[in-house]
């Protein structure tokens, strides 16, 4: 059995410096271990962790819950967005930065686990800042060297449009692609938009409904799916916060499959439709086939 896969995932995470809020720093391991356990049990076995250098990183605590729970836990390289950057990549060239991703790709994080996404790379609100555009730069040379995929953050779904052409531009396979946090935006011509470029869209902060509601996502796949567009979304929750997780009254992991998917097929989505967005879909983007 593949499994199900979750596309943009944190098992650990720490904006709390810049954010000035401890719920930021997601360091509650053995609660984590658990709603993971959970998500095994519901048919989830591969998540994509997207924390990144500058993110509170930490391999050697996300390949011991790896091991724990039977998840396969895909870790990633890159750089986030303003303003947590990390201070040590400031001054460096495009191609310092490639290689650094490159080297973490090829031959490992400090773990020696080899990071097999690129991201989540990131924008600010409605534009690029220089020290981002640096990143985009590196990580297109990065993913165009060694295959892997890259996975975006827009912010609130804002320059969605703009990261898919630019990508493009620097010679990278839409296919290639995921902008994240599409679902953001509450816009579906602009999603729309976004997807005729060819690259593939996180729908990934599904069950975070004081951003945009549940119920609206619903409405945008099933719009999508009459269209014939489900074959490059993507699903995730983007759980960042401590507040996040069962244990602390949060919707936690699986709020995806006890809560969204059978909202989904209330509404009349296929079963196929769902395969796609969480088996085929990532088996395609994380492996090519």
């Amino acid at each position: 059995m593949i499994g199900y896969t979750l596309m943009h995932e944190h098992t650990t995470i720490d904006l709390s410096g810049v954010k000035g809020d401890t719920d930021c720093c997601l360091d509650c391991y053995e609660e984590t271990a658990e709603e993971y356990r959970w998500l095994y049990e519901i048919g989830v076995r591969r998540i994509v962790d997207v924390t990144n250098d500058g993110m509170g990183r930490n391999p050697g605590y996300v390949s011991r819950i790896e091991k724990e729970t039977g998840l396969q836990i895909v870790q990633s390289t890159g750089f986030y967005k303003e303003p947590f950057l990390p201070s040590w990549i400031e001054g460096k060239s495009v191609e310092e930065l490639a290689d650094f991703m490159i080297k973490e790709i090829e031959e490992g994080l400090e773990n020696g686990t080899k990071a097999g996404m690129i991201g989540e790379i990131g924008t600010s609100k409605n534009e690029m800042k220089a020290s981002e555009k640096v990143v985009f730069d590196a990580a297109a040379i990065a993913a165009k060297k060694t295959g892997k995929p890259i996975y975006t953050h827009t912010t609130l779904g804002t320059w969605a449009l703009e990261q898919a052409e630019y990508l493009k531009q620097a010679g990278l396979d839409a296919s290639n692609v995921v902008i994240g946090h599409i679902d953001l935006s509450g816009d579906l011509g602009y999603i729309r938009k976004v997807l005729a470029t060819g690259v593939n869209v996180g729908f990934d902060t599904v069950g975070k409904n004081a951003y945009f509601p549940d119920e609206m996502r619903v409405e945008f796949l099933k719009e999508l799916e009459k269209d014939g567009l489900l074959g490059q979304v993507v699903l995730s929750l983007d759980l960042t916060r401590k507040s996040h997780l069962a244990y602390k009254g949060g919707i936690g992991y699986t709020y995806l499959f006890e809560v969204f998917l059978p909202m989904l097929r209330q509404a009349g989505i296929k079963e196929e439709s769902i395969e796609k967005m969480l088996i085929k879909n990532p088996e395609k983007i994380l492996t090519g086939s």
